[in-house]
């Protein structure tokens, strides 16, 4: 009979340190509507307790409370308003006004806007969160800067901006990730000590189904020392850098991994350049792999034996000797039947065992 040898905790750290555990850990990435259905389904409000009964090793994030000022209605603190999309299965809020758009020049927007502040976030009750689930694995901080710059300058413009208003891309992108250091740090140094997180989240999305949004000229000159930043921060703590990109980003992988990423996902191996096979034979010495679970084609609109081929798949192919995390490759989404998900998690526990 098969038994966890392991917490969720100890499991994903023997993966990130090049071990082999008792088996393959497994997440959970869900729209708010999936979530709720499946936990009616197991008939719990709690997460944690559908994460044991699904054996999902799910991750456990802190987070600083916000105390600065209130932003109005349907805004952010970066001024960015929302509008809330009604897709029929679910909602999802969308940038409607970008704050930044009417600016020509980094001057104006020196001149008329306010940057929000690593003061207005309150870390003091970090040490409290961190003991609520002391064997889950343990992620703080991280950075995403270009998805919210798209969402400053307006996302059409942001990205020509990168060619036509670099003075303005650099100085914008600067302001951001400089937030996100600070905010990573104070997370840090609020933890109770000796505490190591699991992992911090340092991500992008650079890719699309066919090839990169962006030229790897562009990606290297703007983003990349702002990541490099972040991952050093990350690593000088013991911490894991979990590096999210979509899509098909096999041109700058290689400078991804210079850059010092430990954990690659979600795996979008749909698109050209991810395949499975080759991701695993070329990095797979260097990365750990998360995801992988189609949810474009496989989860939504496959049978229950279509999902659990490729659960089987995926363990065979990248989860050989280790290195893998399954989990869907994105957040499933509220079309997805549940017995699609139920079979996505039962076959992880039954075929993804190291030891037995």
């Amino acid at each position: 009979m098969k038994k966890d040898l392991y917490t969720p905790k100890e499991r994903w750290e023997i993966v990130l340190s090049g071990g082999l555990p008792d088996r393959i850990p497994m997440d959970y990435w869900g729209t708010p509507e999936i979530s709720r259905k499946i936990m009616q389904h197991f008939q719990t409000e709690d997460r944690y307790e559908l994460a044991g009964k699904l054996h999902i090793d799910l991750p456990y994030s802190v987070y600083a409370t916000y105390i600065g000022p209130e932003p109005p209605p349907d805004h952010d603190i970066f001024g960015i308003r929302y509008r809330t999309v009604d897709y029929g299965d679910g909602t999802y809020r969308e940038a409607c006004h970008a704050p930044l758009s009417e600016y020509t020049s980094m001057d104006e927007i020196k001149a008329n806007y306010r940057w929000p502040s690593a003061d207005w976030w309150d870390v003091s009750t970090v040490h409290e969160q961190v003991e609520q689930h002391p064997d889950q694995p343990l992620v703080v901080g991280g950075s995403e800067p270009m998805l919210l710059y798209k969402n400053l300058r307006g996302e059409a413009q942001a990205m020509m901006d990168l060619a036509l208003n670099p003075e303005i891309a650099q100085y914008c992108l600067d302001k951001l990730f400089d937030l996100a250091y600070q905010q990573t740090l104070r997370l840090y140094e609020a933890l109770p000590q000796g505490t190591k997180p699991t992992y911090t989240y340092v991500a992008e999305d650079l890719g699309g189904q066919k090839n990169l949004m962006y030229s790897p000229t562009h990606i290297k000159e703007f983003l990349f020392p702002g990541m490099k930043r972040m991952i050093d921060l990350a690593h000088q703590i013991g911490a894991k850098v979990f590096h999210h990109d979509d899509g098909n980003i096999s041109k700058i992988l290689p400078d991804l991994i210079d850059l010092g990423i430990d954990i690659l996902n979600p795996i979008q191996w749909r698109a050209d350049g991810m395949d499975r096979q080759w991701l695993k034979d070329t990095y797979g010495d260097q990365l750990v792999f998360h995801g992988a679970v189609d949810n474009q084609h496989t989860l939504p609109f496959g049978t229950s034996e279509d999902v659990r081929n490729e659960v089987i798949e995926n363990i065979a192919i990248l989860g050989r000797n280790g290195g893998y995390i399954l989990a869907p490759c994105h957040n499933i989404q509220p079309n997805t039947p549940i017995d699609n998900i139920i079979t996505l998690y039962e076959t992880g526990y039954e075929a993804g065992w190291y030891r037995k």
